[in-house]
């Protein structure tokens, strides 16, 4: 898009519409390039020099006098297609148990490029830190896909209450390149210590472009009985005593 002779007043405020519709699950760059100049034509007196500020030297447009033709703002936009909502993947596990669960998450719309992808070895990584135990792509490529995948909670009462308790690590992927579908495999472990039902949202980026985001329900049923207490009469109306002993995990 392209606006010319947009008249401001003093102080006045430009609102500049950007509409994204990606059709592929892409990285895209653009950017949003606002001139502007004095109405009548004429230039503002300040002249830039070797000592003035770096930012200002950079967007300024300076005439053949040194005074100032024109200040250039540029603003760089990345745009991230999301892929929509995907279901729920419901992981359930007793209390007081160790659940160890594959989860298979189907990434629809892969396109890596070749000036996008990064170079072979690069792996994986969580909370956007680096590991090095990620599987390469099976394709056969020499290239590798790299994907980032983080765990978010809807607040931190919940991630407090999840941390712990949940462990998630990407196993091994698959790319069929007909379909353009990515299989990844994660293996996660779920050891929660008292019935509950918590949410979360895996986010998955693929750095060729593109973002997914599967919701996750953990949740933990009822533990088993510890032990049965029987109690026997003495008598009527007379009390009977049994003791057992309490132990916590937690101070």
């Amino acid at each position: 898009f392209h606006f010319a002779g947009i008249r401001l007043a003093p102080k006045e405020r430009l609102e500049i519409p950007v509409l994204f519709m990606p059709a592929e699950m892409k990285i895209y760059k653009a950017a949003v390039v606002v001139l502007v100049m004095r109405e009548n034509g004429e230039n503002w007196p300040y002249e830039v020099t070797g000592e003035s500020n770096t930012d200002l030297h950079r967007n300024v447009i300076v005439a053949e006098n040194g005074e100032t033709q024109g200040i250039l703002w540029i603003y760089p936009i990345n745009g991230t297609p999301e892929a929509p909502q995907q279901k729920s993947v419901v992981v359930r596990c007793q209390a007081r148990q160790r659940l160890e669960q594959r989860v298979e998450l189907l990434l629809i719309g892969v396109m890596p490029g070749a000036t996008d992808l990064p170079d072979a070895g690069n792996s994986a990584t969580v909370d956007m830190q680096e590991s090095s135990s990620t599987p390469e792509v099976t394709d056969g490529s020499s290239a590798t896909l790299e994907f980032l995948y983080e765990l978010q909670y809807q607040s931190d009462e919940i991630r407090y209450q999840l941390e712990s308790l949940v462990g998630m690590e990407l196993v091994e992927k698959e790319w069929d390149t007909e379909s353009r579908i990515v299989t990844l495999i994660f293996n996660v472990v779920f050891a929660p210590s008292k019935p509950m039902r918590s949410e979360a949202t895996l986010v998955i980026q693929c750095t060729a472009g593109g973002l997914w985001k599967f919701p996750l329900v953990f949740i933990a049923t009822e533990p088993e009985v510890d032990d049965v207490i029987n109690i026997e009469a003495v008598g009527l109306n007379k009390e009977s005593i049994v003791g057992f002993k309490l132990t916590s995990q937690t101070r």
